[in-house]
């Protein structure tokens, strides 16, 4: 195996073991760019630095500087992340040439636990879209499947880590956007709860809709990733507590002996691409069959979907305020969505409240019963990629453009942590990804399930 294709954890161990360099490791990354990207577009403005950055990893080490968490680690940052110094777009040709001076939040962290900041990855236009397109660098490609869609809005991120470009990924979720690519480019990605990665900046410094989180391509990797960026930030008001936690050690343990495991093979009301949901089906009876008990429950959380698409317009509000007279100059997906968030109102607004009061009920009384709760990610295999969206779930014609990833919209609702993980390959020989969701403050339970279910049923890598 390429060393690219190592898994993060893997690629540390062996750093700090001395086998190999943060420099080699960097190298192989772009090496991996040079081959691939110009047919994939994962990683839209390279760091012209890494190498330089790598170098001087190196010499601190051997000067007797402690190496960190993720010393030598190459990382793709989604391009709605400010790298200080480094071109960050949000997709949007409004920022085409827009420089930050300063690092997020979580940009700062991964660089002070000794990761390398490799490159900007694609994003729809300011995150809104579920495939990974935009006016300024076109559409990301599926490395399983080059024709078609990488998913979004982190599709970049998936993309470049499923072909060996990065290590590691920073990506964002507000309806599924770390998930839906995770399961369509066969990779791990993790939305965990609000708070335990606070996002700064941010237009809305309350908002507990929209969280970032770790993308790699194993449990063991979003683990790593998470335990080295994790934690309040006087920066944020929106804070969980991280001390104490050990998201790594969790993986490695695996789950405890008595876990048990709901599985819902539909939680929308939307059907189901057969073949996605034979997979899912397969992947809860094998880990049955590995000694975690797993029993399918009925689960119909269709009544969220409303209150999502509510929350969701005054939300793409609160993020365009400051642009709201410039809304034709924005792209037409994210006009229209802006558009629609201003015709959303006080009494839908209430009624959404409610109802995700609700899910929050049956959530907690599914935890009384069961420790997580597994169900398929996506209702579709992925679509072409010249495609906005599919047009069909199961056979059955959408409703609306964004029926196809109302399973894991409805989830964010719930503000609980929930992943994507790979299950498995479709006949056509495509990723297909499962969410496990946890109890509140659940990610190491979440996590360590999921590394269980990838050394049940590994998919290998691309074929590139």
């Amino acid at each position: 195996m390429t060393m690219a294709l190592l898994s993060a954890h893997e690629l540390r161990h062996r750093i700090g073991l001395g086998e190999l360099s943060p420099t080699q490791v960097v190298e192989a990354c772009l090496e991996r760019i040079h081959q691939h990207d110009g047919v994939i577009n994962a990683v839209v403005t390279r760091s012209e630095t890494a190498l330089d950055e790598a170098r001087e990893l190196e010499r601190r080490v051997a000067a007797g500087e402690e190496p960190g968490l993720l010393h030598g680690l190459p990382v793709g940052i989604k391009d709605v992340t400010p790298v200080g110094g480094l071109r960050t777009t949000y997709g949007s040709p409004l920022y085409a040439d827009h420089v930050p001076t300063e690092d997020a939040l979580v940009v700062r962290r991964l660089r002070d636990a000794g990761a390398i900041i490799l490159g900007k990855t694609n994003t729809p236009e300011f995150a809104a879209g579920g495939n990974t397109y935009n006016d300024l660098f076109g559409r990301t490609r599926n490395p399983w499947n080059t024709d078609l869609s990488a998913g979004g809005s982190t599709g970049g991120g998936a993309a470049a880590l499923a072909s060996g470009m990065v290590a590691l990924a920073e990506g964002t979720d507000l309806g599924g956007s770390l998930r839906i690519p995770a399961s369509f480019c066969g990779v791990v990605g993790l939305r965990p709860s609000p708070g335990l990665l606070p996002t700064y900046p941010s237009a809305c410094l309350w908002d507990d809709l929209e969280v970032t989180g770790p993308m790699g391509r194993t449990a063991e990797d979003v683990a790593l990733m998470l335990q080295a960026v994790c934690g309040p930030s006087p920066f944020s008001p929106k804070v969980q507590p991280a001390h104490g936690r050990d998201f790594l050690v969790s993986v490695l343990r695996g789950p405890a002996a008595d876990t048990k495991v709901a599985y819902a093979p539909e939680i929308a009301s939307l059907g189901i691409d057969p073949e996605v949901g034979a997979v899912c089906r397969a992947a809860a009876a094998e880990l049955d069959g590995a000694g975690v008990a797993v029993e399918e429950v009925q689960l119909d959380l269709s009544y969220g979907f409303e209150p999502f698409l509510a929350f969701r317009g005054r939300w793409m509000v609160v993020q365009q305020y400051t642009r709201l007279d410039r809304l034709d100059e924005l792209g037409p997906d994210l006009a229209d969505n802006v558009r629609y968030g201003l015709t959303v109102t006080t009494e839908q607004l209430g009624a959404a409240e409610l109802a995700r009061g609700r899910i929050w009920e049956e959530f907690r009384r599914l935890f009384q019963r069961f420790d997580l709760l597994l169900t398929p990610c996506m209702a579709v295999p992925p679509f072409p990629v010249e495609q906005s969206y599919p047009e069909t779930i199961g056979g059955r014609a959408m409703k609306t453009y964004v029926d196809w990833f109302a399973p894991t919209f409805i989830l964010s609702l719930t503000g609980l942590p929930v992943a994507s993980v790979p299950c498995g390959l479709d006949p056509g020989g495509l990723p297909v990804g499962v969410q496990m969701v946890g109890p509140p403050f659940g990610e190491e339970a979440v996590l360590a399930l999921a590394g269980r279910l990838q050394e049940l049923r590994p998919i290998g890598h691309p074929p590139l």
